[in-house]
């Protein structure tokens, strides 16, 4: 049976209709930590069992905003060292070509 797990943005499923497949059983389960509307207050997923809700915070753990601190310092040297930053840091390296 299918499961659904959407970490990426708010509103790319249908959240009623997805409490509705999760209380019929078409779907077994899902986890969420992202929302339509936000900050989640009343939702369609309250009280279902087969539904995990969490914050989307896993950036905001202590190693998460160290790590997002040592690739932006490593991209600022880079730059000032006249190099490009790698690729993996650059959200547009189309602006690089």
């Amino acid at each position: 049976m299918p499961k659904v797990i959407i970490t990426a943005r708010g509103g790319l499923v249908d959240e009623a209709a997805l409490a509705v497949a999760l209380r019929e059983g078409k779907i077994a389960g899902a986890g969420l930590d992202v929302f339509h509307d936000e900050p989640l207050r009343q939702n369609p997923f309250y009280g279902l069992e087969n539904v995990v809700l969490s914050p989307h915070l896993a950036a905001y753990s202590r190693e998460g905003l160290r790590e997002t601190g040592v690739l932006a310092a490593l991209g600022v040297v880079a730059i000032l060292q006249g190099r490009h930053p790698d690729a993996a840091m650059l959200v547009n390296p189309a602006v690089y070509q």
